[in-house]
């Protein structure tokens, strides 16, 4: 009886996959070869965009032909690799680029070289990553307001890490945080950054740094084998993968960060290929097996495309131009 059941179930499963593979066929550009490049180093969440959405889901899905090669380009928070593929990448269309809300802050910075949001072609974003904070799991902060006490007494007594650049989005959750605690101060937090969230955690584990400021994917495998221990999700409620952990907002402090996750390419690709990523970006977002990993990974649903993407992505900009001038991170 089992195998009666599970034969329609593959049998559907192939027709599907069958069926995308034909329609991105029978468009005029066809990828092969295809690149990622993840702007940090390998384990933080630009890392698994490149490894987990594109390198093993696409080709299950026959979005791709062959496997995916994933490229780590670290480097002035995400800056290294969008000037890579803005100077030296044009045209290629078999190059996607890992991309968040952390691309979008450097470009409202305008840290990126003087390059623009114009300078590439936006896919689609499929998750969204909340931020969270982390400790070791023998830190004396076992609360938030534990953290928070020292933040408003002795500031100097900790030092941050994360895996953007200083002014990124890894460091604004800490400044976001401080005043919404009411801190008038928000100047002095040491903040110490590194070229991918894995990297800086292992700074939080060695017990050269004291609070990790980063998503929640990143820390979800370190959660699960009770080496840190989380103080808050910046998510609106508690999210179901990790149920222990309370959101900034049930603790009284109004700072909800999420940072999705998604693509972008190289300058000067035809309009079919532009058409090509951004369906398969969708594809993926809306498939069962993208679903179960992006829950499993503690990712919340979202999904923008194509002009509603790059919408969406130049809005994003003003915005976080908008928090950063407030917090004083720009003037």
């Amino acid at each position: 009886m089992k195998h009666a059941v599970s034969r329609p179930s593959l049998l559907l499963r192939w027709l599907l996959a069958l069926v995308a593979s034909l329609s991105f066929a029978s468009a005029q550009f066809s990828p092969d070869n295809v690149e990622c490049i993840a702007p940090a180093s390998a384990g933080g969440g630009w890392d698994f965009t490149c490894r987990v959405p594109a390198a093993q889901v696409m080709p299950e899905l026959g979005l791709v032909p062959g496997s995916i090669q994933v490229t780590n380009l670290s480097g002035g928070g995400g800056g290294v690799a969008y000037a890579n593929v803005v100077t030296q990448r044009e045209g290629d269309e078999d190059l996607i680029v890992a991309a968040s809300v952390a691309t979008a802050t450097r470009l409202a910075q305008n840290v990126f070289a003087g390059f623009t949001a114009d300078n590439v072609r936006w896919f689609g974003a499929l998750g969204a990553d909340y931020g969270i904070l982390a400790v070791d799991v023998n830190s004396d902060y076992a609360t938030l307001d534990d953290l928070l006490a020292v933040m408003q007494d002795d500031p100097d007594a900790l030092t941050f890490v994360g895996g953007s650049a200083v002014g990124g989005f890894d460091h604004i959750k800490v400044l976001q945080l401080a005043r919404a605690a009411g801190i008038e101060d928000i100047t002095p937090y040491r903040y110490v950054s590194f070229d991918g969230g894995a990297t800086a955690i292992v700074e939080i584990k060695g017990g050269r740094a004291d609070v990790f400021t980063g998503d929640a994917s990143e820390v979800v495998g370190e959660l699960d084998a009770g080496t840190m221990r989380a103080l808050a999700i910046f998510a609106p409620e508690r999210i179901d993968r990790l149920p222990d952990v309370p959101a900034a907002t049930e603790l009284g402090y109004d700072v909800i960060a999420p940072n999705w996750r998604g693509f972008y390419g190289a300058p000067g690709i035809s309009d079919e290929a532009y058409d090509y990523w951004v369906s398969a970006v969708e594809t993926v977002a809306n498939s069962e097996e993208w679903q179960t990993l992006r829950d499993q990974n503690g990712l919340a649903p979202f999904a923008s495309f194509g002009a509603d993407f790059e919408t969406f992505v130049r809005d994003q900009i003003e915005i976080m131009r908008g928090i950063s001038e407030e917090l004083g991170v720009i003037q």
